[in-house]
């Protein structure tokens, strides 16, 4: 019983650190383009990079757990998919590109944690 709890607060997790990547895109372009503020912490390489390795990480786990549990693959390739989009946004430099992959990579990895929760909550 303790296995699936820890696996949707994991889900849960992963949806949470998605629209908070969303919201720190949005924000960085409205704040630094458009005002020219916070360029030296909202763009900082470091944010990107932590923010890739939880995805990674929670993405992986609950991810990989959730087809081991429900058996649908799509989850796991829509999320593998948002993170390969998350990986390619760090090499494209800040700007309007970076925001757009990021969006993306988080809107795929958002769509399969939630996929996999109601999933889990079938197969219960």
């Amino acid at each position: 019983m303790a296995m699936p709890l820890i696996r949707d607060r994991l889900d849960r997790v992963g949806v949470l650190l998605s629209g908070l990547c969303a919201v720190h895109c949005l924000a960085s372009l409205v704040l630094v383009a458009g005002l020219g503020l916070g360029g030296e912490v909202l763009l900082s390489p470091a944010i990107h990079r932590v923010g890739l390795a939880l995805a990674i990480a929670v993405g992986g786990v609950t991810l990989v757990m959730g087809v081991i549990r429900h058996g649908d693959p799509v989850p796991l390739h829509a999320g593998a998919a948002g993170l390969a989009l998350m990986a390619v946004a760090l090499f494209t430099g800040h700007g309007t590109a970076e925001a757009i992959f990021t969006i993306a990579g988080v809107a795929a990895l958002a769509f399969a944690h939630l996929r996999n929760l109601r999933y889990n909550r079938c197969a219960a």
